[in-house]
């Protein structure tokens, strides 16, 4: 049997906190992973203190993704989903201010931020993003453990080379997919959508309610991103004092009305005539409000990263108030299936984590996966729906990665907006082409983005060690 790595649609999108999916909700998930290691080793009672020790892109930038915060939640067990984000500066300050740390919500340890958790310069073998934990026993043993945060809040313990990659026997997929050539067949042979066959495969994951249920609660988490970020005034947390220019766009737009609820601001936002040039100051507001929230610790979707989970939501937006005002969940679902499985045809022939990749990796990603997933949408036919996602990455090959100070902010969240905007276009270019033409398939362009992300520097790739990272400094702004 042909052994095809799985990655399900919501592998792809999963409800976290920001501002990064690889150095805040990787990093969290990882210590929640080392402390069910120890619980399942029966050593939680004899722990004593933990180290954690930061390295290459986690280090580097970590200070600005907030890593730090990202270990200590998870250490205190906070499930980044369900959290309450409001509590977590009150949770991080009492730490620091009493030098102990609530393990898993059981036992309280001594730690002091400064002196247990290490930033280190140097690279580990696997990969970019490396994070060790050290368990220290009351018995003088020490308990290690080293992840890898390897992008989109993916956490693995050993990231072989991609050619000893090892791939998964997953026999419960009936159509396993390793490339878009894969996908186009399953669909020519059984004449069906992209989603169709998508949704077909995750039933064998979950049941037909589950799926409903988690991509109701996945767009719940965008559309409430996407209101609270037009509707919250002020200056992005971190010291570039960023003002959050969503709301300042969303006023003008909204002529100052005001909605109680998102429901009503959606309608509402349906009522408005819209104009060529108020559609570009739309998309680009969805997609600038989410990533303001993920620059303030809010709470997002990765889509399929942090950095870049604005345009998936921005551009479904678009669809249901401009394109299409009878749009339901069914479009939804259709819309994010498609997106997930694109993005996974990204992750397993090249890479979603920027440190490994640069920003063609978020932002080249998220507006390919948006795309394809609006083609479809919009009527087109599976050959189509991959020349769309290939065309978005096409024109975001080797984009670097250089946040200013380490932030997900300059150029991050504009970045976002440009990538709603490429997926739009992309769209309908793929509509107007007869795709069976495509001078490029979708598995080409991957293979391409992956060898540029080998060739590229490792000063562009999120280590703030090259670009406007350097050129513009946190004093410039």
């Amino acid at each position: 049997m042909k052994q095809i790595e799985c990655i399900s649609v919501f592998d792809m999108l999963k409800i976290g906190v920001g501002p990064s999916s690889s150095h805040t909700l990787g990093p969290w998930r990882a210590a929640r992973r080392f402390l069910k290691k120890l619980k399942e080793s029966d050593l939680m009672s004899q722990l004593e203190t933990i180290d954690v020790d930061l390295y290459g892109s986690l280090s580097l930038t970590g200070k600005g993704h907030a890593t730090d915060v990202a270990v200590m939640m998870g250490l205190m067990g906070a499930d980044p989903q369900t959290c309450r984000i409001e509590g977590i500066p009150t949770e991080i300050q009492n730490i620091k201010d009493e030098k102990t740390i609530h393990i898993d919500q059981t036992l309280y340890i001594p730690f002091d931020p400064e002196n247990h958790i290490q930033f280190h310069r140097e690279f580990l073998d696997y990969h970019p993003n490396g994070i060790r934990f050290n368990a220290h026993l009351t018995n003088g043993s020490i308990i290690r453990e080293t992840f890898y945060s390897i992008g989109g809040g993916f956490v693995v313990q050993e990231e072989r080379k991609r050619s000893e990659k090892k791939r998964i026997s997953f026999e419960c997929f009936p159509r396993p997919i390793e490339k878009a050539t894969d996908l186009l067949t399953f669909c020519k042979n059984e004449q069906k959508s992209i989603s169709q066959i998508v949704l077909e495969n995750e039933l064998y994951l979950h049941s037909e309610k589950e799926v409903n249920d988690r991509l109701k609660m996945i767009w719940d988490v965008m559309l409430d991103s996407m209101y609270v970020g037009c509707h919250t005034e002020g200056t992005l947390p971190g010291g570039l004092n960023v003002r959050r220019r969503a709301f300042d766009s969303h006023q003008k737009l909204q002529k100052g009305a005001i909605y109680n609820d998102k429901y009503e601001w959606i309608e509402a936002i349906r009522s408005t005539e819209v104009r060529f040039r108020e559609i570009l100051k739309w998309v680009s507001c969805f997609a600038l409000a989410v990533n303001e929230v993920n620059a303030s610790l809010g709470r997002v979707v990765t889509a399929p990263t942090n950095g870049s989970a604005g345009v998936i939501p921005a551009v479904m937006m678009y669809y249901m108030v401009i394109e299409n005002h009878d749009a339901n969940f069914e479009d939804i679902r259709k819309y994010m299936l498609v997106a997930g499985e694109i993005g996974s045809l990204f992750k397993k022939g090249a890479t979603i984590s920027a440190a490994m990749g640069g920003c063609q990796a978020e932002i080249g990603v998220s507006s390919a996966m948006a795309a394809g997933a609006l083609t479809e949408l919009m009527g087109g036919t599976p050959e189509q729906v991959l020349m769309a996602a290939e065309i978005a990455m096409e024109h975001h090959l080797g984009l670097t990665c250089d946040p200013i100070g380490g932030l997900v902010q300059i150029p991050c969240i504009e970045r976002n907006a440009m990538g709603a905007i490429k997926a739009i276009n992309a769209c309908e270019m793929a509509l107007d082409t007869d795709a069976a033409n495509a001078k490029v398939p979708l598995d080409k362009v991957i293979d391409t983005m992956w060898q540029t992300a080998q060739d590229m520097n490792t000063k562009y790739k999120e280590t703030s060690e090259g670009g406007l990272a350097i050129n513009v400094g946190m004093s410039d702004c």
